[in-house]
């Protein structure tokens, strides 16, 4: 039973159309009892990335990288979750997972500046390499004289 759902707000300017979402509900697996085989509380929720307007290129790179497996072939993230008896409360787990992903891939990552190191610390190093070569040196066998 797959169900449409409404646009989610991330930020000001990222909102996702409803058309972009979409969830089907089956039933769960695990511990449970009666209530695992009669109710289709597990949320599977389908939002699509890759064809998304409302996302500009780099976050969706991102978003990619950040989804990993959950990206599909076709483009789409795709959240599992089963946590809850409760449909609802497994579906508003599912979007706010989406929410958190969509907000990690907004930050872009800082730039690494190239650094040179200090000729104090240089030289320390190669002072350091040179005493425990002296210390190894001193390992070996005695020579007879």
């Amino acid at each position: 039973m797959r169900v449409k759902v409404t646009h989610m707000r991330i930020t000001d300017t990222i909102i996702i159309q409803d058309w972009e979402l979409s969830e089907q509900f089956m039933r769960a697996s695990g511990p449970g009892g009666q209530n695992v085989n009669k109710v289709a509380s597990a949320v599977e929720l389908r939002f699509e990335a890759a064809r998304s307007p409302s996302l500009p290129g780099p976050v969706k790179f991102r978003l990619k990288r950040l989804a990993g497996r959950r990206w599909s072939k076709d483009g789409a993230i795709v959240i599992q979750c089963d946590e809850t008896r409760s449909q609802s409360r497994n579906r508003e787990i599912a979007r706010a997972r989406l929410e958190a992903l969509i907000k990690q891939a907004l930050v872009t990552p800082k730039r690494r500046i190239a650094t040179r190191p200090t000729k104090g610390s240089v030289r320390r190093r190669l002072n350091a390499k040179k005493a425990r070569g002296d210390i190894k040196s001193l390992r070996g066998k005695i020579p007879d004289d």
